[in-house]
């Protein structure tokens, strides 16, 4: 690894731990020539992933979009930042599952929509006015109605 400071091309591992849930190594290096002290990351090279678009572009998957997206719902709203950085890795964790070289925007919202309903409902709400681009009023209620009615059926399940 080559030194930052001197351009040196030797330098040796000082201390390596696992990072980002075992997907990275941090690694403490030290150059050999001038002593200097830096950190590199180590990842695994994941295949690049294709999203196409409702107008059937296609672009480069970026997870900072969807965490953009759902910092935006869950605005003045009791969502912690480590909550939506976890909503984002599982929903990429699902789609890289998948196997595929190209997915579709509709199939990341629905799981981002899944796992966002289970941690606030007015962002899961705002993020679903967003994504699936209400029409009506019409359209609003019947999702409105849908949450209540997983709710009262969650509530039946408990009081049993």
């Amino acid at each position: 690894m080559r030194c930052p400071r001197c351009n040196h091309n030797n330098s040796r591992v000082i201390d390596s731990r696992q990072t980002d849930d075992g997907r990275a190594i941090r690694r403490r290096r030290e150059c050999e020539n001038c002593g200097f002290r830096f950190t590199t990351f180590e990842r695994i090279e994941a295949a690049p992933l294709l999203v196409i678009k409702r107008n059937g572009d296609r672009e480069e998957f970026n997870r900072d979009k969807i965490l953009r997206g759902l910092i935006r719902s869950a605005e003045k709203r009791p969502v912690a930042m480590e909550q939506m950085e976890q909503i984002v890795d599982h929903v990429e964790n699902r789609v890289r599952g998948l196997g595929e070289n190209e997915i579709s925007t509709s199939l990341i919202g629905e799981y981002v929509m899944e796992d966002l309903m289970n941690v606030d409902e007015i962002a899961y709400i705002r993020f679903a006015s967003v994504y699936r681009q209400f029409k009506d009023m019409s359209v609003f209620l019947k999702e409105l109605q849908e949450i209540v009615d997983k709710a009262k059926a969650t509530d039946g399940k408990e009081q049993s």
